[in-house]
């Protein structure tokens, strides 16, 4: 069983910058692909960004958001610059067991409690 613990979500004015981490216990975190998804209200939960072999962001958020990874940490991070008002959504994070890219969160078998980001104008 794998448990996964976000932090680092709060309010930022738009323009401003957050990091968000997720803490990892009870696996073999280096063999895992990590994915963060977020969700907005009325809204489905759409894919963020993947770490695994390599690094894979959606279109909204390149260029602006940076996924990294400590493996010796057990931790995966998000940087997340230049927000947007339609940044705002609680973000998850999420571990597939396979090192496998995938933005489908039914590939994904753990997931976090979630995090509040606001963006305000």
């Amino acid at each position: 069983q794998v448990q996964l613990v976000e932090s680092g979500g709060g309010l930022v004015q738009a323009g401003g910058s957050l990091r968000l981490s997720c803490a990892a216990s009870g696996g073999l975190f280096s063999r895992y692909s990590m994915a963060w998804f977020r969700q907005a209200p009325g809204k489905e939960r759409e894919f963020v960004a993947w770490s695994g072999t390599s690094t894979y962001y959606t279109d909204s958020v390149k260029g602006r958001f940076s996924i990294s990874r400590d493996n010796a940490k057990n931790t995966v991070y998000l940087q997340m610059n230049s927000l947007k008002r339609e940044d705002t959504a609680v973000y998850y994070c999420a571990a597939n067991l396979a090192l496998v890219r995938t933005i489908r969160p039914a590939e994904y078998s753990f997931w976090g409690q979630g995090t509040q980001v606001t963006v305000s104008s």
